[in-house]
C-alpha cells in the first residue's frame, strides 16, 4: 500500500502529546496504522484537558491499574472522550473484559490479575474501531458517579455549584448531555466524598464537641440528643477566645436571632452576637437545634447564662435586642429578668410600613424612633394621629418602651437592628449543604479569620479610640463652635444655641439631650463643655470605644481543631486518658420535604440602618435642616 502524506501537526507542549508528533513526510505502514496513531494522539490531548484525570499515555498492552474500578472508570473516561459506547462483557475479581457497543466493531480490551499481586494489566487490546461512534449526545458511560468525578474539583470550591450548572458545563466541556436529577446526585455523591454524610456529621459531634473543649481550653460545646434512638436535639459552642472578649471588653449588648436551615433535616442556627468598640459583629454563642420551638430558645438562654456567670459582681446590667417571639420573650424573662430586652427597629418599621403603607407616616415614625426625649415623641405621635386615628391602635400592640429611643431603658449605643440577621442569612446561604461538622467548622474558619484581622487591625491603631468613635467625636466638636458656653460651676454647664438650651455634667457624663448617656460618646453640647474647660473629649467616651478595648477583645487565639482523621470514634477510649465518647449521635427525625425549597428573598438594603430623616425646625418640612430651608426668616 502506498505511503500516506499527512500535512504537519505543530506538538503543543500543554497537551501532553507524545514525544513523536505528526510531521510532514511521516510514514505508515497502512491506512489501519495511520488511524491508530492519530486516535492515540487525539486521546492523548482529550486526556489532558479533562477534568475526570484521563491517563495521560493512551490505553496499551501492558498497562497496569491498582484495582478493577480505576480500570474501569479509567476505560469510561476514554469512552466518553473518543464517543464511543463500551459494553462490558465479564467483570470479576481476577478479570475485565470490555467490548464496543455497536455490533461488528472489532474494539476490545482485556484486563487481568496478576498472579501474586494486587494489580490489574491489560492483556490484549484491539483499539481499531470501524463504527461510527456515539452520534447523539447522550452517552452511556455518563453515569453519577462519574458526573460525581467530574465536578469533584469545582464543588470543592465552590458547594453553591448548581445541578443546571454542572449539566451545562458538562455538555460544553465534554460533549455529553445529562438529566438534572444525574447532575444533582453527581453533586451530592461529590459532596459527601469531599465533606462526608449528613449521618457521619451528626455521628461525629460528641468527638468534635471534645476536639474544641480539649484544643479551646475554657469554651463550651456541647451536644444533647433525644429519645431511646439519641436522635439529635441541640448543639451550643462558644469559644473561650469569644467569652473572654464580650466579658472583658465589649459593651454590655447582645443581639439574638434565628435562621431556618435548608439542608436534608432542615433545623435552625440560633446565634447571640455582641458588638466591638468599631460596631463590628462579635459572635458569642452559636446553637444548632432541630427545630426553632420555645423549649430550644429556653435551653439557650440557659446555656448562655452560664456562660456569662451573670450571678457574678463584674457582670454588667445586659441589653438584649431581637424580635421578641414568644420564645424569646420567655427565655429572656427567665434567664435574664434584669435585662433591658428591645424589639429590633427593622422589624418594628417593616410591620408599621406594611400596617398603614403610607410613606408620610413611615417618615415620621422614623422621626419619632429617634426623638431622644418624651415630649419630641409625643409631638411625633400627635402629627401621625392628624394622618390616621388607627396609629394609637398599633402603638397598644408595639410598646413605645420596647422600641423608642426616648422610653427605651437600656442602652442601644447607636444599635437598631440586627446585624446578625444578615450575618446568619449569609451562614445558611453557605452551608446549608454541608453536614453539621462541617458547617460549624466554616463557621469557625470565619471567625478565626475576623479575629485575626481585627486584631492585626487595632495593633495598628494610634489614636485613643476606634476609627468610628473618632469620626463621631470629631463631628461632635465642629458641631460644638456654634454654641454659647456658660458655666455654672467646675462640672456643669449651660450650652445655649438658636434652638435650645441644654445642661452638661461631665463628672456624670451626662447631657440633658440624652445623646451622650445613649451612645456612649460625648454630643456636640458635651463636645463644646469640655472645650471650654481645656478637656480632651475623646477622654471622656466610654472605654468600650477605645482602642485598647478593641485589643483586648480580640486578644485571645481561636485555635485550630486537628483533622477529623485523628479523632476517637464512639466507644473509643480518648489520647491521653482523656474522657470516653460512648454516645452515637443519629440524626433528627424531621426530614426536607420533597420539591424546591422555598426561598425568603432579603433585600440587602433592609440590613442597613435607616437613614434619619430631617426634618426642618423652620418650616416643620421633611428632607432639609433649617440651614438649608428657603423660606425667608
Amino acid at each position: 500500500m502506498a505511503e500516506l502524506a499527512l500535512t504537519q501537526r505543530m506538538p503543543n507542549p500543554d497537551m501532553g502529546l507524545r514525544d513523536e508528533s505528526l510531521v510532514i513526510g511521516q510514514d505508515f505502514s497502512g491506512v489501519d496504522a495511520c488511524r491508530r496513531d492519530m486516535v492515540e494522539q487525539d486521546l492523548t490531548s482529550t486526556a489532558t484537558n479533562s477534568d475526570v484525570g484521563l491517563p495521560d499515555q493512551p490505553l496499551v498492552i501492558g498497562q497496569e491499574f491498582p484495582d478493577v474500578d480505576s480500570c474501569r472508570r479509567t476505560l469510561k473516561d476514554i469512552a466518553i472522550a473518543m464517543h464511543f459506547e463500551i459494553r462490558i462483557v465479564k467483570s470479576d475479581r481476577s478479570r475485565f473484559i470490555a467490548k464496543c457497543s455497536k455490533e461488528g466493531c472489532p474494539w476490545r480490551v482485556h484486563v487481568a490479575k496478576c498472579p501474586g499481586v494486587p494489580k490489574f494489566t491489560v492483556r490484549t487490546l484491539h483499539g481499531e474501531h470501524t463504527c461510527e461512534g456515539v452520534q447523539s449526545l447522550h452517552h452511556q458511560q455518563a453515569s453519577v458517579g462519574w458526573v460525581a468525578r467530574s465536578v469533584e474539583a469545582r464543588v470543592r470550591d465552590n458547594p453553591q455549584y448548581k445541578p443546571k450548572e454542572i449539566l451545562q458545563d458538562i455538555r460544553d466541556k465534554h460533549g455529553v448531555a445529562v438529566s438534572y436529577m444525574q447532575a444533582w446526585r453527581g453533586k451530592e455523591r461529590s459532596m459527601a466524598a469531599l465533606h462526608g454524610t449528613f449521618e457521619e456529621g451528626y455521628r461525629l459531634l460528641p468527638a468534635y464537641c471534645e476536639q474544641i473543649r480539649r484544643t479551646n481550653p475554657g469554651s463550651i460545646a456541647s451536644v444533647v440528643a433525644t429519645g431511646q434512638d439519641n436522635c439529635f436535639q441541640r448543639l451550643f459552642v462558644s469559644y473561650r477566645a469569644a467569652i473572654y472578649g464580650f466579658l472583658n471588653a465589649c459593651r454590655p449588648l447582645l443581639e439574638l436571632d434565628r435562621v431556618h436551615l435548608k439542608g436534608k433535616y432542615l433545623g435552625s442556627i440560633i446565634c447571640a452576637a455582641a458588638v466591638d468598640a468599631d460596631d463590628a459583629l462579635f459572635p458569642l454563642a452559636i446553637a444548632v437545634v432541630d427545630s426553632e420551638s420555645n423549649e430550644n430558645w429556653m435551653w439557650f438562654m440557659s446555656e448562655l447564662r452560664k456562660l456569662l456567670g451573670v450571678n457574678t459582681d463584674s457582670m454588667p446590667r445586659l441589653t438584649i435586642l431581637s424580635e421578641r417571639t414568644m420564645g424569646m420573650v420567655e427565655a429572656v424573662e427567665t434567664h435574664f429578668p434584669n435585662a433591658f430586652h428591645g424589639f429590633c427597629l427593622r422589624y418594628v418599621s417593616e410591620n408599621f410600613r406594611d400596617t398603614f403603607k403610607n410613606s408620610k407616616l413611615v417618615n415620621i415614625f422614623w422621626n419619632a424612633v429617634y426623638a431622644l426625649t418624651s415630649a419630641e415623641f409625643e409631638n411625633k405621635i400627635a402629627e401621625m394621629v392628624d394622618i390616621s386615628q388607627d396609629v394609637l391602635a398599633w402603638f397598644n400592640q408595639f410598646n413605645p418602651q420596647l422600641w423608642a429611643v426616648a422610653y427605651f431603658e437600656g442602652v442601644r449605643y447607636g444599635h437598631f437592628t440586627l446585624g446578625v440577621t444578615e450575618l446568619l442569612y449569609n451562614w445558611a446561604l453557605e452551608c446549608h449543604e454541608l453536614p453539621i461538622v462541617q458547617m460549624m467548622e466554616h463557621i469557625r474558619h470565619q471567625m478565626t479569620s475576623w479575629f485575626g484581622d481585627r486584631r492585626n487591625m487595632g495593633m495598628r491603631l494610634t489614636s485613643i479610640l476606634v476609627p468610628s468613635a473618632e469620626k463621631k467625636i470629631a463631628e461632635a466638636i465642629a458641631d460644638a463652635r456654634c454654641y454659647k458656653v456658660l458655666r455654672a460651676n467646675e462640672v456643669e454647664f449651660e450650652i445655649v444655641s438658636t434652638e435650645r438650651t441644654n445642661i452638661v455634667d461631665i463628672r456624670s457624663r451626662i447631657c440633658s439631650c440624652r445623646r451622650w448617656q445613649l451612645y456612649g460618646l460625648p454630643c456636640a453640647h458635651a463636645a463644646a463643655a469640655l472645650i471650654s474647660c481645656g478637656q480632651n473629649a475623646h477622654l471622656f467616651a466610654e472605654h468600650c470605644f477605645t482602642v485598647h478595648s478593641c485589643r483586648e477583645t480580640y486578644s485571645q487565639m481561636i485555635y485550630p481543631i486537628p483533622d477529623r482523621s485523628l479523632w476517637k470514634e464512639p466507644g473509643e477510649g480518648a489520647e491521653g486518658g482523656g474522657a470516653k465518647v460512648d454516645i452515637t449521635i443519629r440524626p433528627p427525625k424531621t426530614r426536607r420535604p420533597p420539591g424546591r425549597p422555598k426561598k425568603k428573598v432579603l433585600r440587602i438594603e433592609s440590613f442597613k440602618r435607616p437613614k434619619r430623616v430631617v426634618q426642618c425646625g423652620r418650616c416643620h418640612m421633611l428632607g432639609h435642616s433649617q440651614k438649608k430651608c428657603t423660606l425667608p426668616t
